[in-house]
């Protein structure tokens, strides 16, 4: 149980952190409001102009749809990615011939572009879905593999022994020994795969017309309306910063805080970041 002062000095460095953010989103807007007043509408609308025009295509209801189709869509390739990318990088940690047969797959495919995986879905599967849940699965799924393999690798033999010796029961050993070490290897790779999802995902429906948040921006590509297409931009941009802030820094928070008990734990990261 984790005391009450703890919790509050917790929600409190959450808080804070977030000053950090609003500044740097406000230089942002700041930035954006002066290439338009240097480049004028037509190549960069105003902050003022885009807010307004999001909020009448809510007002239409337009976004909200595209948001539940865009976010079903990468939802579904993103969990496929971490399940497929999760148990095979599990196989190739524990295994050094699943890693030698593995290993260079996840290499290969990491090295081909998304724009690659777009139109080979669209070959394989059309303009629907079904052809945006592949790609997101196909690019986000190696980057979890890297990971998952990496934190069964690094597992600690001697702590492993220990255990054993101690005839620490497996439910505890799985809990409380192997999960967190292998959360935390996991967690930046899933946090970036999810983010890579959202972007894989708008810009298959761009291309292939499947709905969403990506063909409203393609519908602002033909009609050669920059305010749109920054509003739709806007959507994007605020829902990865919605999953964020609000999902998975406060999941980060709760998965990795034994991680800050330890001495000397703020400067070591498991990515080498």
């Amino acid at each position: 149980m984790i005391p009450l002062r703890t919790r509050l000095a917790q929600a409190l460095d959450y808080v804070w952190g977030g000053w950090g953010a609003a500044a740097s989103l406000l230089l942002l807007v700041a930035l954006w409001e002066a290439g338009h007043e240097a480049y004028g509408t037509l190549v960069l609308p105003s902050p003022r102009e885009t807010f307004a025009m999001l909020w009448r295509m809510t007002l239409d209801g337009r976004v909200w749809p595209a948001v539940v189709e865009t976010g079903r869509n990468a939802l579904a390739g993103f969990l496929g990615g971490v399940l497929v990318g999760g148990l095979l990088g599990a196989l190739a940690g524990l295994s050094d011939m699943m890693r030698r047969l593995l290993a260079p797959v996840s290499t290969l495919m990491l090295g081909i572009p998304a724009i690659a995986w777009v139109v080979l879905s669209l070959l394989w599967f059309g303009g629907s879905g079904l052809a945006v849940v592949f790609t997101v699965l196909v690019t986000s799924a190696p980057v979890v593999f890297a990971s998952a393999a990496e934190g069964v690798r690094s597992l600690d033999g001697a702590l492993q022994r220990m255990a054993r010796a101690f005839r620490v029961p497996r439910r505890v050993l799985v809990w409380d020994v192997y999960l967190p070490h292998m959360l935390s290897y996991l967690f930046p790779a899933v946090a970036t795969a999810l983010a890579l999802s959202w972007k894989v995902a708008v810009m298959t429906e761009l291309l292939s017309g499947a709905g969403g948040i990506g063909d409203g921006l393609a519908t602002a590509r033909v009609q050669v309306d920059t305010v749109k297409a920054m509003a739709w931009i806007l959507v994007v941009v605020a829902l990865l910063l919605a999953v964020e802030y609000l999902l998975l820094e406060p999941l980060r928070r709760h998965v990795l805080g034994w991680r800050r008990e330890l001495p000397g734990a703020e400067t070591r990261d498991p990515q080498g970041i």
